[in-house]
């Protein structure tokens, strides 16, 4: 299985979504605080291309994006072919 990175902030509903819905496909995955983290949020937008919003979602090399982008791929069923390829 590929390392699932989720660059989080405290009290985010996204990142809550998007975490919940890494666990209900019984995944681990990382969850790396960056919002009063500079060098963790450096990392983030470096890794993300300059993105700001949270959560940002990397599984393996493959940058998803945020939560819409991940629900995405599990409503078009390409979510677990990412998680395992």
């Amino acid at each position: 299985m590929k390392e699932i990175l989720v660059y989080t902030k405290p009290l985010c509903p996204y990142c809550f979504r998007a975490l919940a819905l890494l666990k209900k496909k019984d995944v681990k995955a990382t969850e790396i605080s960056a919002a009063y983290d500079k060098e963790k949020r450096q990392e983030m937008l470096a890794k993300s291309n300059g993105k700001t919003t949270y959560p940002q979602i990397f599984i393996g090399e493959t940058h998803v994006g945020g939560y819409d982008e991940l629900a995405a791929l599990e409503r078009d069923g390409k979510l677990d072919a990412l998680l395992n390829g």
